[in-house]
């Protein structure tokens, strides 16, 4: 793996410049931006090409709201991780289905942060455990829900394969190698279920599936 390109956006300068220092060890990790809101933030990525986003949600001018939406529809391929304080569950659904692809509290340890970094950048997502609680307390009041045939989601066995893969982790190359297929087809099945449930990127998708129950 070549060098991260990462940028950090968050009005407050000592916490920033700590993510900074703490991260230096890792020398496959770059900050290439550091910005005080989403304006700056918008502003220098055309210079600076960041590979990640670390994005807080509370800053003056554009919040970490609106700009993790501008950066996911303009620089579909960066890859936003929002590091902040607000722990309700709320602002994790609002933010994984709008364009982020993880979810970090700011007391979360460097080795969390850099581990967060690196899956996005792999995998396309970062689901840790504060995240996953958040997920299974959702799955577990759906279930309590009386089911509509109407609203019923179908899938085929590839896609339901191909989704149930993702959701586990593994890379296209990797999902290609255990399903026999080519690594173009496992992005196709992925890019169809995207579009097919209004995923804005591979976070949103694994969201999606576990929501609506679509995997074990």
């Amino acid at each position: 793996m070549g060098i991260i390109k990462v940028a950090i956006a968050d009005d407050h300068k000592i916490f920033r410049k700590g993510v900074v220092l703490s991260l230096r060890p890792y020398t496959n990790i770059k900050f290439v931006l550091e910005a005080e809101n989403g304006d700056e933030l918008i502003k220098g990525i055309p210079a600076h090409e960041p590979d990640v986003v670390l994005m807080d949600l509370r800053m003056p001018g554009k919040d970490g709201m609106e700009t993790t939406k501008i950066i996911s529809k303009q620089y579909p391929q960066i890859k936003i991780v929002i590091l902040t304080m607000y722990e309700d569950e709320r602002f994790v659904y609002h933010m994984m289905e709008n364009g982020a692809n993880g979810y970090l509290l700011k007391n979360a340890e460097p080795q969390e942060i850099r581990r967060a970094i690196m899956d996005v950048y792999e995998k396309g997502y970062y689901l840790n455990n504060f995240v996953n609680r958040i997920l299974l307390k959702r799955s577990h009041a759906r279930q309590r829900v009386v089911p509509s045939l109407n609203s019923e989601i179908t899938l085929n066995d590839k896609e339901r394969d191909v989704l149930r893969y993702i959701c586990m982790e593994f890379t296209a190359q990797e999902i290609a190698q255990k399903m026999e297929i080519s690594a173009r087809t496992v992005e196709a099945i992925k890019d169809r279920l995207m579009e097919r449930f209004g995923s804005r990127n591979t976070a949103g998708l694994v969201f999606f599936a576990v929501k609506n129950n679509l995997v074990d």
